[in-house]
């Protein structure tokens, strides 16, 4: 008798030149303390260097340099390693197979070299190792969206949907307004009416990730008599026209991209900011994937990340002349893939 698939663990998934790992469990938290943009920017950057180890009881060491971004000082890498020190949240997790909710620290100790050229030393606390270590659901975020989305809700969104994407049979998931307020970490007594929310939060946000993204994404209200009490968060993926759209996106400047998002700029040929030089592994294997290879590569290859496949595939592709049917090929690729590292 055939030996059942081993069940695929959040742990086993490896990050990439182009993408991170992030927990399911850390995605869909909820913020007692609430957090900034720059803060789960460099909280992901923190998880992705601790990964190897993430679930042990080690000290993990990055430089702050890798930290800080565009920014010429270390101050604000502080500020935040301070935030996610004292950043309490609530997280969804299943223990004996009964759902329960957890209060746990981000962060914990950590020792920062003073010099600007300085290491930063961190530690994972115990409980989050433990639920780390239990996932089975995560979320591979693309790094370059992740430092081009410009609010904190659109970059919790991404996350969101990044974690919901693989799901074969769910295009669409409800939450109560308290609900997506609390995961999106909307501050207490911050956007309290409905069109606030949806107006400062909700409509930019998903706009910002239609633009950007993989996937398409609308938050659609839900009324309880003449109230929204509740909303449907809807994602679908792109085709290969509008993936073009978003790369293209991706090579302007921050300043320009939330005026394409909400379509208030044109886009004018040698004025204004210039575009980013486009990374190489955009144009590998020419136009993107079709949805249906990703869905037959999860009916053929169950146990897998597609999408670090992917990535392998694509990095193996580099400077080799690109195949007349890239969709076949990269299926061509998996099966040998699945046949040399077996779940």
């Amino acid at each position: 008798m055939a030996k059942p698939a081993r069940e695929y663990r959040t742990v086993d998934a490896r990050p990439s030149r182009e993408s991170l790992v992030k927990p399911g469990e850390l995605v869909d938290l909820i913020e007692v303390t609430p957090l900034t943009l720059n803060d789960r920017r460099i909280y992901n950057q923190l998880l992705e260097n601790a990964w190897d180890a993430i679930d042990k009881p080690v000290v993990h060491v990055i430089s702050k340099s890798a930290l800080r971004g565009s920014h010429n000082s270390n101050d604000r890498v502080g500020e935040s390693i301070e935030r996610l020190m004292a950043a309490i949240v609530k997280v969804e997790a299943v223990w004996d197979g009964k759902p329960a909710v957890e209060r746990v620290q981000l962060l914990g100790g950590n020792l920062e070299m003073t010099r600007g050229d300085g290491l930063l030393e961190y530690e994972i606390p115990p409980r989050l190792r433990k639920i780390i270590s239990n996932s089975t659901v995560f979320a591979r975020l693309q790094r370059e969206v992740m430092f081009a989305l410009s609010s904190k809700y659109a970059l919790t969104l991404y996350e969101m949907v990044q974690k919901r994407g693989n799901l074969r049979w769910r295009s669409s998931e409800k939450f109560t307004v308290e609900a997506i307020r609390g995961v999106l970490g909307v501050p207490k007594g911050k956007l309290s009416s409905w069109s606030n929310l949806r107006m400062r939060a909700l409509e930019p946000a998903a706009a910002e990730v239609s633009a950007l993204s993989d996937y398409m994404v609308e938050i659609v209200p839900i009324k309880t008599g003449r109230s929204v009490t509740h909303v449907e968060l809807r994602w679908w993926r792109k085709d290969g026209e509008a993936t073009g759209k978003a790369e293209r996106a991706l090579q302007f400047a921050s300043t320009g991209r939330r005026a394409r998002a909400d379509g208030t700029a044109e886009e004018i040929v040698g004025q204004g900011a210039a575009p980013r030089p486009r990374p190489a592994w955009l144009d590998r294997q020419g136009a993107a994937l079709r949805s249906e290879t990703y869905e037959t590569a999860r009916l053929r290859f169950p146990g897998y990340d597609i999408y670090f496949v992917e990535g392998e595939w694509r990095a193996w592709a580099a400077g080799k002349e690109p195949p007349a049917d890239p969709d076949r090929a990269f299926l061509a690729f998996f099966r040998k893939y699945a046949e040399a590292n077996p779940t």
